[in-house]
């Protein structure tokens, strides 16, 4: 896999970071220099992360904040300009899924996914691009398989992942003369704590329908994806922009 380029003397914001993909990715910053403000709603889980951040001998600050207002997500770039003085990299890895029937989806839970899965991404970005172009930084998107195939009783998450991929793309055309990258990752199923979603599952819902999207060669990996996340955040991938890069071991291939 291509290699994250020295980030010393560099920072990044990583959201989701109390554990699984999010926590993974904050280190895998740390481990090429970076500080790094890790961001999640878990405050125990975001201290732990914040543990394994410092022992790479950088800074790191932990913001618990929910991430469903314009307001917060202003707030945390703003905490993390004042402490580190600058911003190379928004990496917005956070995501919710509900399982469920879409006529039995709640209100609630709709408005949560959208929240959390678009609308936090582009408010953090909104707060993030005037000091990462001072930077010539990157934003990194997480994404998923469920962008590309429908995936039963996940509507709301499936619609979400797909609307961050083209607004990926279409802030990638936004800033195309401007020092500016813009990508996406799109991850096939890990082993993370979205997975404890499974458990809350309704009883009903059909297992046929549910084994179309397992994954065939097994989960992906977790660390492979955060390299790839800490790559694209890096200079090292100074090529890619309004790239959408699949990792899910082939289940979008057919």
């Amino acid at each position: 896999m291509n290699q994250a380029s020295d980030m010393s003397g560099k920072a990044a914001l990583v959201t989701g970071a109390a554990g699984g993909l999010g926590r993974a990715t904050a280190v895998a910053l740390a481990k090429v220099g970076a500080d790094v403000c890790v961001v999640d709603i878990n405050p125990a889980g975001l201290e732990e992360t914040a543990e394994l951040v410092r022992a790479e001998q950088v800074r790191c600050l932990p913001c618990s904040v929910d991430l469903s207002t314009k307001s917060a997500c202003m707030a945390v770039v703003a905490e993390t300009i004042e402490t580190f003085g600058r911003l190379d990299a928004l990496c917005n890895v956070a995501g919710v899924i509900f399982f469920n029937h879409s006529e039995a989806m709640s209100e609630e839970q709709w408005q949560k996914t959208l929240a959390v899965n678009l609308s936090a991404p582009f408010f953090l970005s909104q707060a993030a691009i005037p000091h990462l172009l001072e930077q010539a930084g990157a934003i990194v998107n997480v994404s998923s398989s469920a962008a590309f195939i429908g995936e039963a009783y996940a509507a709301g998450y499936c619609a979400t992942k797909a609307g961050l991929v083209n607004l990926t793309k279409a802030m990638a055309m936004e800033y195309m003369h401007k020092p500016l990258r813009i990508n996406t990752v799109a991850p096939g199923g890990m082993m993370t704590n979205i997975v404890s979603s499974f458990a809350s599952m309704p009883k009903d819902l059909d297992p046929g329908l549910m084994a179309r999207f397992k994954p065939l060669r097994g989960m992906v990996e977790v660390d492979d994806v955060a390299n790839l996340i800490a790559f694209l955040a890096s200079d090292a991938a100074s090529g890619y922009h309004g790239a959408c890069v699949t990792i899910d071991k082939g289940i979008t291939a057919g």
